[in-house]
C-alpha cells in the first residue's frame, strides 16, 4: 500500500495533473490537502516557479505532509491550517487552479465554499472536483443522495461552465481506486 502511493505521488498523480490541465509556473489551492497525495505531485508540476497552498484543518494531517515536504526537499508549498471554516483566506483572483478532492462530501455549506473558490480563482481557472462518496461512488456523509450530474448542477449555478470529466485511477486516502474528476471554469458572472 505505501509502495502504491509513493508511486502515485512520484508518477501516476503528476500524469493524472497535467492531464486535466496543471502546468509548471501555476499557483494552486489544495483544499483538504491532507497528507498530500494531491499536493506533492501538484510541487512537482509547477515546478519552483509554481506554488501550492495546501489548505487544511488536519493539523495532524499537515504535520505528516511537513515531514514529506523535508524528505523530499519540496519547497513550493505554503502549509494552511484552518480552524475549520469555509474561509479562504488568500487575494482575489490570486490563484490558477482549486484541488478539491475527496473532501465535499465533508462540506456542510458546498455553495459557500464554491462561492469562496470563485473568489480566489483567475478568471479562466480550473475548479476540479473529485466527488467521492455521492450516491455513484461509495455513498456516505453528504453526498449519498446526490449524484456526479447534481453536483456538476450545484457548481454551474455558482458560475462555473462544465468543461470534462476524467475517470481512472485516484488516490483515495491511502489506497489507489478508481474514481471520476469534474472540472470546471471559472466565468465571468452575467
Amino acid at each position: 500500500m505505501k509502495d502504491e502511493i509513493e508511486k502515485w505521488e512520484r508518477e501516476d498523480g503528476i500524469k493524472l495533473l497535467k492531464k486535466i490541465g496543471i502546468r509548471s509556473g501555476q499557483t494552486i489551492l489544495d483544499f483538504g490537502a491532507g497528507v498530500g497525495h494531491y499536493t506533492i505531485p501538484a510541487a512537482r508540476v509547477v515546478g519552483n516557479d509554481g506554488l501550492i497552498y495546501a489548505f487544511d484543518k488536519d493539523k495532524n494531517a499537515l504535520e505528516e505532509l511537513q515531514r514529506k515536504l523535508k524528505k523530499q526537499e519540496l519547497k513550493n508549498i505554503t502549509l494552511i491550517e484552518t480552524d475549520g471554516n469555509l474561509k479562504i483566506d488568500l487575494e482575489n483572483s490570486s490563484v490558477d487552479v482549486v484541488l478539491a478532492y475527496d473532501v465535499l462530501h465533508l462540506v456542510d455549506d458546498r455553495k459557500g465554499l464554491y462561492k469562496q473558490v470563485y473568489q480566489v480563482l483567475r478568471q479562466g481557472g480550473l475548479f476540479s472536483v473529485y466527488p467521492k462518496h455521492n450516491k455513484l461512488d461509495s455513498p456516505g456523509w453528504g453526498l449519498e443522495k446526490i449524484t456526479p450530474r447534481d453536483i456538476i448542477e450545484e457548481i454551474e449555478r455558482i458560475g462555473f461552465c462544465f468543461e470534462d470529466k476524467y475517470c481512472g485511477l485516484l488516490s483515495h486516502d491511502d489506497t489507489i481506486n478508481e474514481g471520476c474528476i469534474l472540472n470546471f471554469k471559472k466565468n465571468e458572472r452575467k
